[in-house]
């Protein structure tokens, strides 16, 4: 029986993938795999036993990542699985960045009389706006999200330019034609009336958007931040509104400075709080969890290559290991000293660490057992585990 750890509440959509016969939830303090959204493993302790971590979403910032990666603990999220969420109430926000419409609509619920169609139509031009039709949009991050809102703000009759140097080969061929390529992000700054940053939070996207940046936009510049709230300065924004050299300023994360300006809007951090969103990542955080305990693939880690391989062998060895020279030479060597014949084997690395898959043509579980603890003593490496392929009912 598998043992899975959740914390918060993960949508039932998607622990309804975790089969009753082969999985318990929340039974035991040595789980082998944990699902979470928003707790913060940084003040967990996380047992031995933990193989891998799936948050339902696209941030990690709440799981101690390197700490895990050390460990040889996985950590997956479910990026594109808020998406459309996501990219909805960017759209949102840029239509409300140019209709008061909020305004509006508190001002008509304070009428009264018996003509307040009169007095609506009389001082409908105070909610007077814009249109976004022929406006420059500037999307930073080609990602899931930033592509999907490059695409549609396309669609609506903006001019859409986009930056992102790491761009996926997949996300390129998503992203329409007529959305134009920047060489440099300061084409964005300088160009665009509209700009909207959907990067991830990394040491070099801190205050990507800061004093220097602001300084390059045009007065009239619209400035959204649906990614992280520490990727755009907050004081620097602050202090660009109160001399008027931005137009607004629209945040999905609540910060003291921002609040009671006109020009600023400060959601929630409603980004992905979708019914739909909630269960699409749920949904790939059990099933990529699943995948991992079962067969060892690994995909949509942060922290170790992706690494997948049909499993049609009795018996497959996992191992996590520093990426050192000679490490594949050493595991082969050691499964062949004991007479085992490798049938397939693949292997990844990432940075410091490496994974590899090896399926073994060996039922003898003594045997078996005699390797994973001849590898678990070898230097470097960190993690091994033996998974016996699981027979398919007909």
């Amino acid at each position: 029986m598998h043992q899975i750890k959740t914390y918060n509440a993960i949508a039932p959509e998607g622990m309804a993938r975790l089969e009753k016969e082969k999985y318990a939830i929340n039974e035991s303090d040595q789980p082998e795999g944990i699902i979470l959204r928003s707790k913060k493993l940084q003040e967990a302790d996380l047992p031995a036993s933990v193989l891998g971590v799936a948050r339902a979403g696209t941030g990690t910032n709440n799981i101690p990542v390197d700490a895990c990666t050390e460990k040889g603990i996985v950590v997956f999220n479910t990026p594109g699985a808020n998406a459309n969420a996501v990219k909805e109430l960017v759209l949102m926000s840029l239509l409300m960045s140019v209709r008061p419409v909020v305004q509006g609509i508190n001002w008509v619920q304070q009428l009264t009389g018996s003509d307040v169609d009169e007095q609506a139509e009389a001082h409908k031009k105070q909610f007077a706006g814009q249109e976004l039709e022929g406006k420059k949009l500037g999307v930073i991050g080609l990602g899931s999200i930033g592509a999907m809102v490059a695409n549609d703000a396309y669609r609506l009759g903006m001019e859409v330019m986009g930056y992102d140097p790491y761009v996926s080969v997949d996300t390129a061929w998503s992203i329409s034609r007529r959305v134009h390529r920047a060489k440099e992000i300061s084409e964005i700054f300088t160009s665009c009336d509209f700009i909207t940053v959907h990067v991830p939070l990394q040491e070099k996207t801190f205050h990507l958007i800061g004093q220097k940046e602001i300084a390059m936009m045009k007065n009239s510049v619209h400035l959204f931040n649906f990614a992280r709230a520490e990727i755009v300065d907050n004081k620097a924004v602050m202090a660009a509104i109160q001399a008027d050299e931005l137009a607004s300023f629209t945040t999905d994360f609540a910060d003291e400075k921002l609040l009671h300006h006109d020009k600023v809007t400060v959601l929630p951090h409603l980004g992905a709080s979708t019914a739909e969103a909630e269960t699409n990542s749920a949904k790939i955080a059990v099933r990529t969890l699943k995948n991992f305990i079962e067969t060892g693939t690994i995909k949509r880690s942060v922290n170790f290559p992706a690494v997948e391989m049909a499993f049609h062998s009795p018996y497959r060895i996992t191992v996590i290991n520093r990426n050192v020279p000679n490490m594949l030479g050493q595991i082969s060597a050691v499964i062949a000293d004991s007479k085992i014949n490798i049938d397939n084997m693949i292997n990844r690395g990432r940075d410091q660490y490496a994974y590899t898959l090896v399926d073994i043509d060996e039922s003898d579980e003594s045997k078996i057992a005699e390797v994973a603890e001849k590898l678990r003593a070898t230097k470097d490496i960190i993690r091994v585990r033996v998974i016996k392929k699981e027979e398919v009912p007909y």
